[in-house]
């Protein structure tokens, strides 16, 4: 309960990259001792949603264009060896269409711009194509990567926005999961994959342009 607590303080926005974690305060904010705080730091720690840094203590990180491309890599390498049993598999026509259903579900969410839904919705697409593999060790890494990919999720949320082919991108993957069509499936989830870390990398250095810019025009200003 104190891990999911902190998880979510973390991935809101609660506790933002860079902040300092005092395990005193994150136990009577969260109403216990600091024994389950230090066990839930644990965890977080093995997850990727905290680090620690020697002599000066456990903060939240802050993720790089180098981290997400990683982050990025990784999950390619997750998702190519999860589709490799499916596509070989009888269960991939029932795959496809609880995939077809999920994608469902994002088209309504974006028709809304609900692009938080969006992104949930998108998690529980590769979700649900990482579990059908049937490896729990693979689901487990899987999960681990998705928590990560939580700590910049206000700029996946503007990917949602400037992706508009994102509801035919996934609507595509599922229908080639039922076709069993290996060569185009590797291809198609490499593409998918590889675009949004263009995308927030651009957004990355346009923000950091724009804070040179604020930074240059009050030295002007002064």
């Amino acid at each position: 309960m104190v891990t999911e607590q902190i998880r979510d303080a973390i991935l809101s926005g609660v506790y933002p990259p860079g902040m300092q974690l005092n395990e005193k305060l994150v136990a009577e904010s969260c109403g216990v001792s600091r024994g389950p705080v230090r066990e839930a730091i644990q965890r977080l720690l093995q997850e990727g949603l905290l680090i620690s840094v020697p002599h000066r203590g456990v903060f939240v990180p802050e993720l790089t264009e180098d981290d997400l491309e990683d982050i990025y890599f990784t999950r390619d390498a997750v998702e190519r060896a999860a589709l490799r049993r499916i596509v070989h598999s009888d269960a991939r026509q029932g795959l496809s269409e609880r995939l077809l259903s999920i994608v469902e579900s994002m088209r309504i969410a974006a028709e809304q711009e609900d692009w938080a839904e969006v992104a949930a919705q998108d998690i529980r697409f590769h979700s649900e194509l990482v579990n059908a593999a049937g490896s729990q060790r693979l689901s487990r890494l899987f999960t681990t990567l998705m928590a990560e990919m939580g700590l910049c999720l206000n700029q996946l949320l503007g990917v949602y926005r400037g992706r508009g082919r994102l509801i035919e991108e996934h609507e595509y993957l599922a229908n080639l999961i039922a076709s069993g069509d290996a060569e185009q499936l590797e291809a198609a989830i490499a593409d998918h994959l590889q675009e949004p870390v263009e995308t927030i990398r651009n957004a990355w250095e346009k923000a950091r342009q724009g804070t040179a810019q604020t930074s240059a025009t009050r030295a002007e200003k002064s």
